[in-house]
């Protein structure tokens, strides 16, 4: 045989080798892209994404306004903890630009299994919920009542079918607690292996009370001892939950959507939720998207997969994109055409720039920039 020949026939081998081995070899990557993206202020499956009702019993309805426009939160899709990349797959996602390829374990880590990442996402979920309303209505200088819960409990804790999340934390060790962070400093005067007493209302028996717009009743309250144990990082005594806020609200805020997970529509729900409740229209019309987690005080925190969330928002028509300012500096460095990335570190931020959006003020926007 010729040596060209061979050396044709040798290099067609190994393509042909390279190939199955790239269609075949499983790497350990999972891929994000574009997910749905849902105006706030308009309706889902049917329902209105927001609405707000009076309680049972109470005269009078809160007025909800027109609005028009968008506001509209974003989602990234991600392949399944199950769906195993190959090597051409990667390769492939890492360079489209619709398209973001991560380490697997950042989406679904090692030490959890699907169903609790599910889970995690959920409480997230309605969390942010919860903190978007109060951030809307603390802006909108609606009072409303605060007291601490349990946030979630940790499997095989102490605490784990002793205490429940949502139960309201009246006391410890008899001591009343009104702030989150009071929990952990009487928790850790104990050492472990040393018992705590918490006195709570049940979750239950606490979100009934809300449902009308009551305080929820020291009267249910009973007294739960739990023990303790050594806390991995730096041997303090903890029962193995996370106290959080919890909110009694004026009326109810509905919102309506199914299927979403994680904490990153906090800041859209709150902005959809002042401007139902505001005479003023938000947006006066425009195309805004945006994204950002939000606490009770309307502070914006950054969220994952930025690139993919501008991307679908603009794909959807959005020409303005509230942009978390950790999330800036990524978001600019690969930003879709058409669309104004538009820093943003709290709600009075966003209220700001929208304003400016509306009135057609937008050079004045504080815009995100690639360092």
């Amino acid at each position: 045989m010729p040596r060209r020949t061979a050396t044709l026939l040798t290099s067609a081998l190994l393509l042909i080798t390279m190939f199955c081995v790239g269609a075949l070899l499983n790497v350990p990557y999972a891929e994000m892209s574009p997910g749905p993206t849902v105006n706030t202020l308009g309706s889902h499956d049917g329902d209105p994404v927001l609405s707000v009702e009076q309680k049972p019993g109470r005269k009078g309805r809160p007025k909800e306004y027109d609005t028009s426009g968008h506001l509209n939160m974003t989602t990234v899709r991600v392949t399944g903890s199950e769906y195993r990349m190959t090597l051409f797959g990667a390769l492939s996602g890492w360079v489209r630009h619709d398209s973001l390829v991560v380490p697997h374990e950042t989406l679904y880590p090692d030490d959890k299994s699907a169903k609790e990442v599910d889970q995690e996402n959920a409480e997230e979920f309605t969390a942010s919920q919860e903190s978007a309303k109060a951030a809307a209505l603390r802006e909108l200088d609606i009072p409303f009542a605060t007291h601490v819960i349990v946030g979630s409990v940790e499997k095989g804790a102490p605490a784990h079918h002793r205490l429940h999340a949502g139960d309201v934390i009246t006391a410890v060790d008899g001591i009343p607690v009104s702030k989150a962070e009071g929990v952990g400093k009487v928790v850790t005067q104990h050492k472990p292996g040393e018992k705590v007493t918490f006195t709570v209302i049940p979750a239950a028996k606490a979100k009934a009370a809300r449902k009308q717009g009551r305080k929820p009743p020291a009267d249910d309250a009973k007294k739960v001892t739990v023990g303790t144990k050594k806390a991995p990082d730096d041997g303090r005594a903890v029962v193995g939950i996370q106290p959080a806020v919890g909110h009694t609200f004026p009326f109810d805020i509905d919102i309506k959507l199914a299927d979403i997970g994680g904490p990153s529509a906090g800041l859209m729900f709150a902005l959809g939720i002042v401007d139902k409740l505001t005479r003023t229209d938000l947006t006066g019309g425009k195309f805004v998207a945006g994204t950002g987690t939000i606490d009770d005080q309307g502070r914006v925190g950054e969220i994952g997969g930025i690139q993919m969330k501008t991307v679908g928002a603009r794909n959807k028509g959005a020409r303005f994109f509230l942009t978390p300012a950790g999330n800036c500096a990524a978001a600019a460095a690969d930003k879709p055409d058409g669309l104004t990335l538009v820093k943003t570190s709290s709600i009075k931020d966003a209220l700001s720039s929208l304003k400016k959006i509306r009135t057609g003020r937008t050079d004045e926007l504080t815009q995100c920039k690639a360092h």
